[in-house]
């Protein structure tokens, strides 16, 4: 589900007419300013908000379709909603201060939408919020700074504030503060690809993936040798008898082969690093984007996996030689690398385009 972007103008200038456009281009969810006159012009598709100076006149009222109250300036939420039944109120917090975190825990929990503007850079306070009205039916809309803060706060506790409320500070940035809200990892069709061959190839690198997160135990990344055909390398999540778990780790293959992440782009293992991203799948294909936290590159024995799908595309992925290194099958069978003979199944990943830096790219290409 896609987070909620408002967009505030009550700072925007000169700049008012351009970003309003942009916005409405883009499909906010809302714009917000202090003064009903700058939300005249809107489409019905577009939630007129107000958050007035003062304390808002009928007139004001009537004219919107959602009146922010902060409490300290323009009186109790419950007087405006038993005079304007009609209109949607929220609440204003400004959280500095444990009171006013208990203040933004009960507007959370009890307002159709709640306003929340944290002083401090820590995010503790939010998740604090988002726990207390995890129950709760309304909106947390929670001020950010930049895309990159709201980015941030899209991804507390995981779920996230269900959305955020930007002053731009330039044309582009709404566009970019909508695709954080709507950004999604892609579902990925993976298929069944029978193994034609294994060789031993010699000694030479290959990447251990240490990520910043814990893998479940049907879920790894994506490898191989061509961009037109990966291989699912499995988290060390199941249980060796030599070497604790590290549910965190993909041993995933040479140093040359490819990896999908971010915008369906493609890495060399060489090239990934701490804080690069990484698009963890599953044996359903579901994915969610990973970060990075190191990469291993160590000399090691090396073999050659060679599987071809139903449709003839033969797809190449070079292990580390070593029993311990595995992949999976269908259903999330775990299969270990050493022991993969013709015949036997693997899952994989066969995307259509070629590549150029790692953008898919529609060209002439052939990889051997």
């Amino acid at each position: 589900m896609s987070k909620i972007s408002w967009l505030d103008i009550r700072t925007a200038g000169d700049a008012k007419a351009a970003i309003l456009q942009e916005a409405i281009h883009q499909r906010v969810e809302a714009v917000l300013a202090a003064d009903p006159a700058d939300l005249a012009d809107l489409p019905p598709t577009v939630k007129k908000v107000l958050f007035p100076v003062g304390r808002p006149g009928p007139e004001e009222i009537a004219a919107v379709d959602v009146v922010i109250v902060d409490p300290r300036v323009h009186g109790a939420v419950e007087t405006y909603a038993l005079d304007h039944p009609d209109t949607e109120f929220g609440e204003f917090v400004e959280i500095v201060d444990a009171p006013t975190l208990e203040q933004a825990c009960k507007a959370a929990s009890s307002r159709s939408s709640s306003l929340l503007q944290f002083r401090d850079p820590t995010k503790i306070p939010l998740e604090i919020v988002i726990a207390a009205a995890a129950a709760a039916t309304g909106s947390i809309i929670t001020e950010a700074k930049d895309v990159a803060e709201a980015e941030i706060i899209f991804g507390v506790l995981e779920h996230g504030s269900d959305g955020v409320l930007l002053a731009p500070g330039k044309v582009g940035d709404i566009t970019e503060l909508r695709a954080a809200a709507t950004e999604r990892p892609p579902q990925l069709d993976l298929v069944e690809l029978e193994v034609v061959r294994t060789e031993h190839v010699g000694m030479g690198e290959r990447a251990c993936v240490d990520t910043c997160t814990h893998f479940s135990e049907d879920e790894g990344i994506l490898v191989g040798s061509h961009s037109k055909g990966m291989i699912l390398c499995v988290s060390e999540t199941h249980p060796l008898p030599y070497m604790p778990t590290r549910p965190f780790r993909v041993n995933a293959g040479a140093i040359h082969s490819y990896t999908l992440s971010k915008d369906a782009r493609t890495n060399y293992l060489s090239e990934l690093k701490s804080g690069s991203k990484v698009l963890a799948v599953d044996v359903k294909g579901q994915t969610r984007l990973v970060t990075v936290g190191r990469v291993k590159i160590e000399s090691r024995p090396l073999i050659s996996v060679t599987a071809k799908s139903a449709s003839g595309v033969e797809v190449n992925l070079i292990l580390q030689d070593d029993w311990h290194v595995r992949v999976l099958g269908p259903k999330g069978v775990v299969l270990n690398s050493t022991e993969l003979k013709p015949g036997d199944k693997v899952l994989g990943y066969l995307p259509l385009e070629d590549r150029h830096v790692g953008y898919p790219i529609d060209e002439f290409c052939i990889e051997r």
